[in-house]
């Protein structure tokens, strides 16, 4: 009886600890500058790619990009025709690796057009292609329909020629006829094009191909006589951006200022900062906030580069897709990869990043939808949130807790208010977090209780986690329901949980909470 009873109170003991570890959580106070703001976004800070990559288009003996290449894209899709939709509008920047091998075949343009074809001695394997006529118009009337902004990458290599001296190196100015043939159609159909990119990834030492600075800014020049000739409404103008490149600090430095003012509207760059998606550590990667914190200097020192060099340009992030080379295949297109993308969003936006596009809407591991499906991934519905929710004025944000809890606040998008985005990288701790003013200052109508939580209306609060807890789960859910499609194909709404003010947030272990706060009295919001 007695061997019993000591059995009996162990296991008691054993239950008691394992249930107090679980409810164990962190009190962490974040803290929000309310008064003045620090940065600004576009409107339209959410973007994503449409690439040329054709079927064939393989890495470490895989072919993910299926028929999602523009050229191959079921343009007629409804779920991918409402995903884009949804954001009302979206913006799309059509580019990518092969853009500078795309002829047009409009206008007086070229009259034969046929598609990529695998090409050894052609750039990235490739040989040429051409854009024809009908395809252009398929392609538009998809953005008219979907009412997408659209961003769209001019190839910078027409008239070049390969250096005698460096076989990477395009020597010669670009001859922009192909590319006022393909303007010149645009604008008699109506078609409306948001922005003009020349080249992609040709700054600094180039991918497959580079283009010097001087040259460069010579070639761009070009581009807005052009299109300032075509367009001389200045309200109805396509923006002019560029260099679609991995930013090389000397080389944006030369190209900004041999441009000078009144050119370039947008200074682009790409990153994959997690490294190639083969790489069995990319798992750990996007979950270390150490390692996520390292890209910031590059947004700084970006930054930093336009101020002194172009304070006329913005900068953007023009591709950024994790993981080079399609993303990994077990990661890139789960809810894991969350961890990652949104906080590159909200990392740039500190950086005064107007736009982020991510590569891609839809071809390769990283799409924000499935390449054969259509249905979106996880990180379909993060992006969506922050589209409807994060407003385009950025509030400081801090706090003294853990590093694995990121924290980000905007101006709440047309409502009174602060919204932020919490990440929780840890996959053991939850935290309750606290959002304080970061003085109490002009604290307005709303009240403060214990901990200096703010009292008012009932909080917003939008939960994501993986089904299952598995952190590579393609399927996400909101406040504890799985996010699918309707059976009329129609993105699902996104409603928020209604909480009480004076309870702290719950972050759950891995997971990611949009919370809306109306009360929080921000001056730098009215």
């Amino acid at each position: 009886m007695w061997k019993k009873m000591v059995r009996l109170r162990a296991l008691i003991c054993c239950i008691f600890v394992s249930w107090f570890s679980l409810s164990l959580a962190e009190y962490v106070e974040v803290s929000v500058g309310g008064v003045t703001s620090i940065a600004s976004t576009d409107d339209n800070f959410i973007c994503a790619t449409l690439d040329w990559w054709p079927t064939n288009k393989c890495d470490y003996n895989q072919c993910p990009w299926g028929k999602a290449g523009i050229f191959n894209l079921d343009l007629d899709n409804k779920i991918l025709n409402n995903a884009i939709k949804a954001f009302n509008p979206m913006r799309i920047r059509v580019g990518g690796s092969l853009q500078d091998q795309v002829n047009y075949g409009v206008g007086y343009g070229i009259k034969s057009c046929e598609g990529f074809k695998k090409q050894e001695s052609g750039l990235f394997g490739f040989s040429d292609a051409c854009l024809d006529q009908k395809r252009w118009d398929e392609l538009n009337d998809f953005f008219n329909n979907t009412k997408a902004k659209i961003t769209f990458g001019l190839n910078a290599l027409q008239g070049k020629q390969v250096s005698p001296k460096d076989k990477s190196l395009r020597i010669g100015d670009w001859n922009p006829q192909n590319s006022r043939d393909l303007m010149e159609y645009t604008i008699a159909k109506g078609y409306q094009i948001d922005s003009y990119e020349l080249g992609n990834e040709l700054a600094g030492s180039g991918v497959a191909a580079r283009i010097e600075s001087d040259q460069y800014a010579k070639d761009i020049k070009k581009l807005k006589e052009v299109v300032t000739e075509l367009y001389p409404d200045a309200s109805k103008r396509p923006k002019i951006i560029g260099p679609a490149s991995f930013y090389d600090k000397k080389w944006y430095e030369n190209f900004l200022q041999a441009t000078g003012p009144g050119v370039v509207d947008a200074v682009t760059h790409h990153l994959y900062n997690l490294g190639a998606g083969v790489d069995p550590t990319l798992i750990d990667r996007v979950q270390n906030p150490f390692f996520l914190s390292e890209i910031a200097q590059t947004f700084y020192d970006l930054s930093n580069t336009i101020k002194e060099f172009g304070p006329w340009s913005e900068a953007w992030v023009g591709e950024a897709g994790g993981a080079y080379n399609s993303g990994g295949k077990d990661v890139s297109h789960t809810f894991a990869n969350g961890f990652w993308y949104l906080d590159q969003l909200g990392m740039t936006s500190t950086y005064n990043h107007k736009v982020y596009c991510r590569q891609a809407l839809i071809g390769g591991n990283y799409a924000l939808l499935n390449t054969t499906t259509f249905i979106p991934n996880p990180d379909y519905y993060g992006a969506l949130l922050w589209h409807r929710l994060m407003g385009n004025r950025v509030l400081s944000t801090s706090h003294l807790g853990s590093p694995y809890l990121r924290a980000y606040s905007h101006c709440s998008k047309n409502q009174k208010g602060i919204t932020l985005v919490l990440i929780n990288m840890s996959n053991t701790t939850t935290f309750d977090v606290a959002v304080l003013p970061d003085y109490n200052l002009y604290l307005g109508p709303i009240r403060v209780r214990k901990h200096g939580r703010i009292v008012g209306r009932e909080r917003e609060e939008y939960h994501l986690t993986p089904e299952g807890g598995n952190i590579q789960s393609d399927v996400v859910l909101l406040n504890g329901n799985p996010l699918k499609l309707t059976n009329s194909s129609d993105i699902p709404k996104m409603e928020p949980k209604l909480v009480d003010p004076t309870s702290a947030i719950s972050v759950a272990a891995d997971s990611i909470v949009f919370v809306s706060i109306k009360d929080f009295h921000a001056p730098a919001c009215a």
